[in-house]
């Protein structure tokens, strides 16, 4: 993965209860040096702090990004969470576009990119995530579905500013389905998207960018897919909950780049 450091996020998703999410916080600040690999975790918004106080009091490398953000300052948007909110209770990571606020929510990428730029303009280090459907896989898709998906979440970020943008790469129909995609599948999917990236911006910004693989990494995969020359981590679902699980698999992005 040439000289990217490897990163690996824990989207948490809409799992865990307090007790549950400390107890977890706990077990990987006792788990997990963080030696040669960056580590986020991303837990639901009410555990935010708690869990990032765990975390500061155990000395841990282990940062707490937020699951999403809202695009306009504080104000009179009930039910979103502003990013200066985000700001006051620790967080300096956003993940952005995630499959499921595309496809459960139904946000569309206009509204993802306005998120991307508030996130960028406020300070914050942002995760976009971007990948395609079975259907969209099955007719031959997926290169434009996630071309079309980098170029609009990415419309007029600055090549400055990609050095605070990770891309998770998230092959929807590889996600609790049953279906696996290979560690070529993966690498020929990054390697397209870090193309796309050279098209947009140069090569040196393209070869900057690390990408991660959000496709059901688990420890007993995860060796192989972080092998990939384009592979430069991954954003893992349900494997991050278990601390053994999620600590295998960044004992392998370390093992990778040892």
């Amino acid at each position: 993965m040439a000289s990217r450091t490897p990163t690996i996020g824990g989207n948490w998703k809409m799992n865990l209860h307090l007790q549950d999410a400390l107890d977890l916080a706990t077990g990987l600040a006792d788990a997990v040096t963080g030696a040669g690999v960056q580590v986020t975790v991303f837990p639901a918004f009410p555990y935010l702090m708690p869990v990032a106080s765990v975390f500061a009091n155990k000395h841990s490398p282990i940062r707490v990004g937020a699951q999403d953000c809202y695009h306009q300052p504080n104000g009179a948007f009930t039910g979103e969470v502003s990013l200066s909110m985000l700001q006051d209770v620790g967080c300096s990571v956003v993940l952005i576009g995630h499959s499921e606020r595309r496809h459960v929510v139904g946000e569309a990428d206009a509204l993802i990119n306005q998120k991307v730029h508030a996130a960028l303009d406020a300070g914050f280090e942002v995760v976009l995530a971007i990948g395609e459907l079975l259907e969209q896989r099955e007719q031959g898709m997926t290169d434009f579905v996630n071309y079309g998906q980098v170029c609009l979440g990415l419309a007029g970020v600055s090549a400055e500013q990609m050095a605070r943008v990770t891309i998770a790469y998230e092959p929807v129909w590889a996600i609790g389905t049953g279906k696996t995609a290979t560690p070529e599948d993966a690498q020929q999917a990054h390697a397209a998207i870090r193309g796309c990236l050279k098209g947009i911006y140069n090569d040196e910004t393209a070869q900057a960018v690390r990408i991660q693989y959000g496709g059901s990494m688990k420890p007993g995969n995860a060796g192989d897919l972080l092998a990939q020359p384009d592979i430069d981590g991954g954003l893992i679902g349900g494997a991050s909950l278990k601390v053994e699980d999620f600590a295998a698999i960044i004992d392998a992005a370390a093992g990778v780049t040892a």
